[in-house]
Order: structure tokens, then C-alpha cells, then sequence
């Protein structure tokens, strides 16, 4: 029997607590920390961006077009899918639990690729964004500006250029949206005079197309150069494109007499907004909010904390005026929902210890199950942690009323082997191994 063993061998016994108390102290640190325990299934998401569409031509265009695509997917159960008027597509395919979620993104990942001849080249040039990242946002950050001297346009510009980058590099982090868009080359066009001119949209997008590029004429003074060639420099013949001047200037058209007709003719350029749909406000003041998914099985505590320290990192070099805020953040109420179940927690194996000698009145048989807790304690996080589990609400309360059954167990065997001492006078050992005999099935 399994106890006789470990009788004969006490020394054997301890090593093996000893090695559960490291692991399951190692195990602490390691493991995913979160509200709850990830009951949803596992799932991938598509994002692509057409700007300047309706949520009908997302939805004929992109949307349709890549779910037509996601087929022969293992384990998967479910997709959904949504279009709206600010020309973003999203797909979310579920898959059935225990899924690996790596191998699971790699497929949807060259079903994505097949579908990119197919989508339009506004989408393709966005690119098409397959991501791993849970369901809910973590955390939501507001770029405030204080003294008004940066609109929210400012503010989404400033944040996709030196911000999401460098969040979605902080380890634990699944997905950065940025709700709004940088500045881009606005082009207005003017139906009237496209009409006056005999132009189309595909003329004008077409002449944009042609002109905003840049092109190199290769290197004057290349290799193999000549004897005594001392300069090597190389020839850009045109480079893109960056006021609304140049972007005026673009010729449409060269009619017979040598007139031109140039974008600025039939419309109106400016920079502007990538997105005007969206418009951020904290306590009435201009701002752009930064959401922040985590990556799937990551500790929600520590990615919280690393994209605060990053923020706190780069807030040395904001503008002036510039604040970050937290206008939802859910690590606050997992930190105090946890920490409250550790003071649970330690609270029941105080009150065990107390009714244990209040009752018994032999502190050695109450210090036995008491000692017995923190062994099986760390032994169950070290379970947790071989299984892929989280410590989260749920199973810290198991462990509170795991340790009723715990103590229970204990103090049915103390109170058996004192019975058998007092009343057969054997020896503490081979009452031990006697009352293990008797009560093994029950427990």
C-alpha cells in the first residue's frame, strides 16, 4: 500500500514535499493571472480596413470574400463577421476547445494569403491583419491633451506613428487599435468639373497612382566604375509626394493645344484625417484611445503593468501637454478580487489551525494537518501550472474549500491513530499504518 511505503521511508517522503513546494513555488510565478478562467473557446481574428467604403461595400468586397475562403479549417466550430460605414472588416473564427491556438493562426494565415488577389488594392496595400489576442479588451489608454493645443487628429497621428508600434512589441500583448487614424492626403474632388472636364474617379485615381511613386535611375559612378572615378551618388528621378501642393499639381490630362488638366482643376487637396467616424473625449477634452487585447494565455497583471512602465518609458518624450490616462482598465479589480481570495485563503488555514487545537488539545496532532496544507497548496499550483490552468476567481475559491476536505481527511486520521494508541498501546508508526488500513477506502 501506498502509505506503508512512504512509512518505511519518512526520509524518501520528505524529498518528495520538498520537490512539490519548489515546483509549486515556481509555479506561482509562472502562471496566468485573470478574472476568470478562459471558458470561451479558443479563436483568430481578421481585420482588414477598405477607407472611404460603405458597410454594404465592405461587406460585398472584403468581408465576403475572405469567409468564402475560410474553409477545410480543423476543429473549426463557428465564424461571425462584421462591415461597418467606416470601412472595417472583422472576422472572429471560433475553434473547438483544446485547439492550439499557434497552429490554428498559421492556417488562417495562408487561407488569408489565398484570398488577397481577390480583395480590392486599397485592402491589399493596408494589408490584411490575422491576430491570436483574446476576445475583450484588457486595457483601454488615453493620449489626453491638456492645453488644447493638439486636436484628437493630432493625437491618433501621434500615437500610430510612435506609439502602436511599440506597445504591440511588449510581450503578452495580442492586438493595439487605435481608435482613429493618422493624417493622410485628402483629395476632394468636384463632381461638376470632373463632369466639365470629362474625367472620371478612375482617371483621377489612376493619375495618383502614376505620379505618387518613387522611382530610381540607378547610381552615377556605379560599379564597375571608371579610372579615376572618385564620386558615386545615386539618381532619384522622382520621390513621392508629400504636400497638398504637389499633390495639386499632378496632371490629369494634356489636351491637343497643350492646355493641362490637373487634380487641383477638379478637386480640393489637404491633409487630413484618416478616419473622421471617430472622435475621443476624456472629461471634455480633446484625446485618442489605444485598446490593448492580450495575447492568449498571457498574465493579464504583468501585461498591464509592462505597457504602463512602457508609456511611463516614452512619456519622457511626448509633446508638451500631452497625458496618459487609463479610462478602463480591468487589472484594478482582478489585482483586489485575488488578493481578497489569497486573505481568504489564509484566513481558513488560521481559523483550521485554532478550532484543530481548540478541539483536539494536542498541538502535534493539530501542527500535522496544518504543516500538511502549504504542502498540498503548492502541489496544487504546481498542478494548475502543468495543465495550462490560471489562478484566477474561480479556482482560488476551489482551493478554499479544498481545504475544508484537507483538513477533514487530516483530522479523521490524527483522531484514528491517537484511538488506536490509547486503546492497543502500539507505537506511533504501526498505528499509523493500522489506522491507514482501516480508513483508506473511506477517505
Amino acid at each position: 500500500m501506498l502509505s506503508k511505503f512512504f512509512l518505511e521511508r519518512p526520509v524518501f517522503a520528505w524529498v518528495i514535499a520538498i520537490i512539490i513546494m519548489a515546483v509549486g513555488v515556481i509555479a506561482i510565478y509562472n502562471l496566468p493571472v485573470s478574472q476568470y478562467p478562459e471558458m470561451a473557446p479558443p479563436s483568430i481574428s481578421i481585420s482588414a480596413s477598405y477607407p472611404g467604403s460603405s458597410a454594404q461595400t465592405v461587406e460585398n468586397s472584403v468581408t465576403q470574400i475572405i469567409e468564402q475562403k475560410m474553409t477545410g479549417l480543423d476543429n473549426l466550430i463557428y465564424m461571425s463577421s462584421s462591415s461597418d460605414s467606416a470601412g472595417a472588416s472583422r472576422l472572429e473564427l471560433t475553434f473547438a476547445p483544446g485547439t492550439d491556438v499557434d497552429i490554428a493562426w498559421s492556417k488562417v494565415q495562408n487561407k488569408v494569403q489565398s484570398t488577397l488577389p481577390g480583395l480590392p488594392d486599397v485592402v491589399q496595400s493596408r494589408g490584411v491583419t490575422v491576430a491570436k489576442s483574446t476576445r475583450n479588451y484588457l486595457m483601454v489608454v488615453g493620449l489626453v491633451s491638456e492645453d488644447g493645443r493638439m486636436d484628437h487628429i493630432d493625437l491618433a497621428d501621434y500615437a500610430v506613428t510612435n506609439l502602436e508600434s511599440v506597445l504591440a512589441r511588449v510581450p503578452g500583448v495580442g492586438e493595439v487599435e487605435i481608435f482613429g487614424g493618422g493624417y493622410t492626403m485628402r483629395v476632394w474632388l468636384n463632381p461638376d468639373k470632373l463632369t466639365d472636364y470629362r474625367l472620371t474617379v478612375t482617371d483621377v485615381i489612376a493619375a495618383l497612382q502614376s505620379y505618387n511613386v518613387e522611382v530610381s535611375a540607378g547610381q552615377f559612378g556605379g560599379a564597375p566604375a571608371v579610372k579615376g572615378q572618385r564620386l558615386n551618388a545615386p539618381i532619384v528621378v522622382q520621390n513621392m509626394l508629400s504636400t497638398p501642393e504637389e499633390f495639386a499639381d499632378i496632371p490629369l490630362r494634356i489636351n491637343p493645344d497643350g492646355s493641362v488638366v490637373r487634380i487641383g482643376d477638379v478637386s480640393r487637396t489637404e491633409l487630413g484625417a484618416e478616419i473622421y467616424d471617430i472622435k475621443g473625449l476624456v472629461n471634455g477634452k480633446e484625446a485618442v484611445g489605444i485598446a490593448i487585447r492580450q495575447a492568449a494565455g498571457a498574465n493579464a497583471l504583468d501585461v498591464a503593468d509592462a505597457v504602463k512602465a512602457k508609456l511611463a518609458e516614452m512619456s519622457r518624450y511626448f509633446p508638451a501637454g500631452i497625458k496618459v490616462t487609463y479610462p478602463m482598465d480591468t487589472t484594478p479589480f482582478i489585482k483586489v478580487s485575488i488578493n481578497e481570495v489569497f486573505k481568504t485563503l489564509f484566513i481558513a488555514i488560521v481559523l483550521v489551525f485554532l478550532v484543530m487545537l481548540l478541539f483536539l488539545g494536542n498541538l502535534r496532532a493539530t501542527l500535522i494537518p496544518t504543516i500538511a496544507v502549504p504542502v498540498v497548496l503548492l502541489g496544487t499550483f504546481a498542478v494548475l501550472w502543468l495543465f495550462g490552468f490560471s489562478v484566477n476567481m474561480l479556482t482560488m475559491f476551489a482551493m478554499v474549500l479544498a481545504i475544508g476536505l484537507l483538513v477533514d481527511d487530516a483530522i479523521v486520521v490524527v483522531e484514528n491513530v491517537e484511538r488506536i494508541m490509547s486503546e492497543e498501546g502500539l507505537p506511533p508508526k504501526e498505528a499509523t499504518a493500522k489506522s491507514m488500513d482501516q480508513i483508506t477506502s473511506a477517505l
